[in-house]
């Protein structure tokens, strides 16, 4: 690392021609995620406006570029771990985030279901404690109040604030049954992400195989498919086979992208609705297909 070079280039970046100015910001941005610290310090030092905006703007288009690098190798490597994916979209808004605080926050709530879960449990019974757990015990609940605040999006803000939206809780609530080996899955039912317990012994039967369907939002409600009917025909919606049964993690990823631009969008931030909608071309295979 070039620290002179650097130090240097810093240096010159408050440079009135703004050509100069980008090819100097082009240089650093090179470097990658290795100088944030440097140009942190070099923040702190210096008391002119000019060069702080500048700086910050270098700072957050490297951490930027990596959350893009990050959540394009989730999604071209099979996007298995939800969590995963979950933690790269909050790295956006906090890239100083400590992934293992929200894995340990995960892991806390799992091992709790975990002790009093009883072997011969049934299926509801297992979700029936789930609920206990998630909702009376660590006090999760949905954001009802302030429902369109881009934290509920954010999955470190949920764990901490105990509020969400829809599909966050859903995310962590799906994330704790799958690691307890309980087949719980996230449904894509529009307007409402909702969960779905899976008989993953039927698969003779795709039609049968959930056994019902767990509203996260509302307190971990079950209910059945002809709730599901009802909603659609009060949305004048035709019913579609993707309204009823499992979707991909890739599915859920798109879906916390499009609620954090309807939220930015509602409070007039555009740069960060350009931002997200460069995430969303990441996970989606239109964008991957026309690279081709």
């Amino acid at each position: 690392m070039n620290y002179k070079e650097i130090d240097s280039l810093i240096k010159l970046l408050d440079d009135p021609d703004r050509e100069i100015a980008r090819h100097i910001e082009g240089r650093l941005l090179s470097y990658g995620n290795e100088i944030i610290e440097h140009l942190e310090d070099a923040w702190e030092q210096s008391f002119d406006t000019v060069l702080q905006e500048r700086l910050e703007n270098i700072i957050h288009k490297i951490q930027f570029n990596d959350v893009k690098r990050e959540l394009q190798l989730w999604y071209k490597g099979g996007a298995f771990d939800l969590l995963q994916g979950a933690v790269i979209i909050n790295k956006y808004q906090y890239p100083d985030l400590d992934t293992q605080k929200i894995i340990n926050q995960v892991e806390d709530i799992k091992r709790e279901v975990w002790l009093q879960m009883l072997y011969d449990m049934s299926a509801i019974e297992k979700i029936k404690l789930i609920n206990h757990v998630f909702y009376n015990i660590f006090g999760f609940s949905g954001n009802t109040s302030n429902h369109q605040d881009p934290q509920n999006s954010y999955i470190s803000q949920v764990l901490e604030s105990k509020k969400g939206n829809q599909i966050t809780l859903a995310v962590i609530y799906l994330v704790i049954a799958q690691r307890l080996d309980i087949p719980v899955y996230g449904v894509n039912l529009p307007q409402h992400f909702i969960l779905a317990y899976v008989d993953e012994t039927r698969e003779y039967a795709p039609d049968e195989q959930v056994l019902f369907y767990i509203n996260a939002f509302n307190k971990g409600f079950i209910f059945g498919k002809r709730d599901i009917d009802s909603f659609l025909k009060q949305l004048n919606l035709t019913p579609e086979e993707q309204f009823y049964g499992p979707c991909s993690n890739i599915d859920i990823i798109r879906r916390i992208l499009r609620n954090l631009t309807s939220s930015y969008l509602k409070l007039g931030q555009e740069e960060k609705v350009k931002e997200i909608g460069e995430l969303l071309e990441v996970v989606n295979p239109a964008a991957e297909d026309s690279s081709v």
